[in-house]
């Protein structure tokens, strides 16, 4: 698990180096603001598309083949990246088809990762693994965008692509090493659990997503806090740079604190032995209650001490969230279960900024986060009142009926 996590490190570094590389690229070759944001969403749609196939494929081959060969094709596209861009032949066609393999391997390579941590750790110990994870990719997250800019200055954008294709490659050389730990649950072992008409096909993980009450309660959980929260470096941004007055030194030690927060959540939510949809919701509709209160805020100091518990309650959330998501289906069907969430997730990550930029639009920033946190708390609120309600009330059998009427 050790080895798997300093991987993961090197990984993420990579990737969001590679992210905030290929933002600055776009913007060099087309000097569009639309073409970089369009690359991001030509990155994003397989997985709106593919990613129940990709979630099939992990349950149907082995996990630590499936992880090292999606690693090392993401690896070789960042390579090709690299070359192209140090023979000056990278165009926004390349660049876009480049982007679209990415996104093609990577709803294999997302789920098989995931599952794989999980199976270096005993049962019990899934949750802690998870917020490992995390914390691991909150990590990685701050030295990629740190190192972004150092590797851009001195050595150029193709070696921040070519410093991605090598973190890739240090993953693939890890996996073969790795052993999956006694106790956990394993895939292979997953036979006994699995029902004789389940084919491996996608519609087994469909079908059991769309008849577990506990997913879709955490589906909508997770969608109205995506839409109308979350989203703070777009609605902190321009609540910082308009009504606050602030610059963008401002803007970044904002993101400085949410990046803290997030890493301060994830060693919390590390440490959460028994995760539910519930405590994902509590903490959900908390941090709408906070969003609220930095929509209020009449200081850069104010919103500062109001980010930082934001971001520690956002974090834990979706830590608390991923481990209900990879523990509650069967062993054989978390693959598939993975493939569809990650459908659904596209869906919020491609809506969410366009929405929450129409409710900038109509009410502000400020106006924006209040009622956002307004959104969340009370639809999750709701939700939870209507569920108990459900529960009090006395199920009356239709022989009872009878007998009453009789």
């Amino acid at each position: 698990m050790r080895w798997w996590s300093v991987a993961n490190f090197v990984s993420n570094a990579g990737t969001w180096m590679q992210l905030t590389v290929q933002n600055l690229l776009v913007l060099q070759i087309t000097g569009s603001a639309a073409a970089a944001g369009l690359s991001m969403s030509v990155q994003a749609a397989p997985a709106l598309l593919i990613s129940v196939f990709g979630g099939a494929a992990v349950d149907r081959w082995p996990r630590r083949l499936t992880a090292a060969v999606s690693q090392a094709l993401l690896g070789a596209v960042a390579f090709a990246t690299a070359l192209m861009v140090a023979l000056d032949r990278l165009d926004v066609t390349s660049l876009m088809v480049l982007a679209a393999v990415t996104g093609v391997v990577a709803t294999v390579d997302g789920p098989a990762c995931s599952l794989l941590g999980n199976d270096l750790v005993p049962r019990e110990d899934v949750p802690s693994a998870i917020g490992v994870g995390a914390l691991v990719h909150q990590a990685g997250r701050l030295a990629g965008a740190a190192l972004a800019g150092v590797t851009v200055g001195f050595l150029g954008t193709a070696a921040a692509y070519a410093a991605n294709g090598l973190s890739f490659l240090f993953v693939a050389s890890v996996i073969p090493f790795l052993r999956p730990a006694r106790g956990a649950v394993r895939p292979a072992g997953a036979a006994k659990d699995r029902g004789a008409k389940d084919t491996m096909s996608v519609r087994e993980g469909l079908t059991f997503f769309a008849r577990r009450p506990r997913l879709l309660a955490l589906a909508g959980v997770t969608g109205v806090s995506a839409v109308f929260g979350r989203n703070y470096q777009l609605t902190l941004a321009v609540l910082v740079t308009g009504p606050l007055a602030g610059g963008a030194g401002s803007f970044g030690t904002v993101s400085t604190v949410l990046a803290v927060g997030g890493i301060v959540g994830a060693v919390l939510g590390a440490r959460l032995r028994r995760p539910s949809v519930r405590v994902v919701g509590a903490l959900a509709a908390a941090g709408g209650l906070l969003q609220v209160v930095a929509g209020l805020s009449p200081s850069l100091a104010v919103l500062l001490v109001m980010v930082l518990p934001m971001a520690v309650v956002e974090s834990v959330s979706d830590t608390a969230g991923t481990a209900v998501l990879q523990t509650d289906p069967p062993a054989h069907l978390r693959g598939r279960v993975l493939g569809v969430w990650g459908s659904i997730g596209t869906v919020w990550g491609l809506g969410g900024p366009p929405a929450l930029g129409l409710l900038m639009e109509l009410a502000g920033a400020r106006g924006a986060l209040i009622a956002g946190g307004l959104i969340i708390a009370g639809t999750i609120g709701a939700g939870h009142l209507l569920r108990e309600r459900r529960a009090t009330v006395p199920r009356v059998s239709p022989v009872a009926n009878l007998e009453t009427a009789a």
